[in-house]
């Protein structure tokens, strides 16, 4: 199943945010669980109604959506 199969964004659900089809599980939770170190074995066996392939899907569509040409304004630490 490819990626446009498995993600959906409908003004509906979540106020229109990217979701694996079929629940509200945004793409943006999938990559925060990512960045905080989970592995995906722990965010499948913390929602069964994933699929790994959902969550690669969702990694796509988030890389996918960074190509646009938009500047994003990062935290300057230094």
């Amino acid at each position: 199943m490819a990626q446009k199969d498995l993600i959906q964004s409908d003004p509906a659900v979540l106020m229109g945010k990217p979701v694996v089809v079929g629940t509200r599980i945004a793409v943006e939770s999938i990559l925060e669980k990512l960045a905080a170190g989970e592995s995906i074995e722990q965010i499948l066996d913390e929602h069964p109604r994933l699929s790994r392939e959902a969550v690669l899907a969702a990694i796509s569509f988030a890389s996918e959506a960074l190509r646009a040409d938009v500047m994003y304004p990062t935290k300057n630490t230094a």
